[in-house]
C-alpha cells in the first residue's frame, strides 16, 4: 500500500526524532524513500521550520550536513500521534472494499 505525502513527512519526522541528527543517506533507508523525493519533502519540512540542517564538522576540514528535528517538528509529531490514535477508523478504512465507499 502506498503512503500519502502526510504519512511520508510524518515518517521522515520520526526517524529523527527516534535516531536523532542523520545523513540524508541515512534518513533515506530509515524512511523508506527514495533520494529526489526525500529531498522534496525535507526542503518542505524546512521551509516550515520542522526539520533544519545542522553542519557537522570533521576532520581535515571536511563539512558534512545532518538534519535535525526541530522542537516543532517535534509538536507537530505529537500531535499527529494523539489525532492517529484518537481517529483509529482511518487505519479500518483501509480494509473496507473500494466499492463500499
Amino acid at each position: 500500500m502506498r503512503r500519502s505525502k502526510l504519512e511520508m513527512h510524518v515518517d521522515v519526522l520520526k526517524v529523527l526524532a527516534r535516531h536523532g541528527p542523520l545523513k540524508l543517506t541515512h534518513i533515506m533507508y530509515k524512511a523508506n524513500v527514495n533520494c529526489s523525493v526525500l529531498k522534496e519533502y525535507l526542503d518542505f519540512l524546512i521551509q516550515h521550520n520542522l526539520v533544519e540542517e545542522q553542519a557537522l564538522h570533521k576532520r581535515r576540514s571536511k563539512t558534512s550536513v545532518v538534519y535535525a528535528i526541530t522542537e516543532k517538528g517535534l509538536t507537530v509529531l505529537k500531535y499527529f500521534k494523539e489525532l492517529n490514535s484518537a481517529l483509529p477508523m482511518i487505519k479500518e478504512a483501509h480494509k473496507i472494499p473500494a466499492l463500499l465507499y
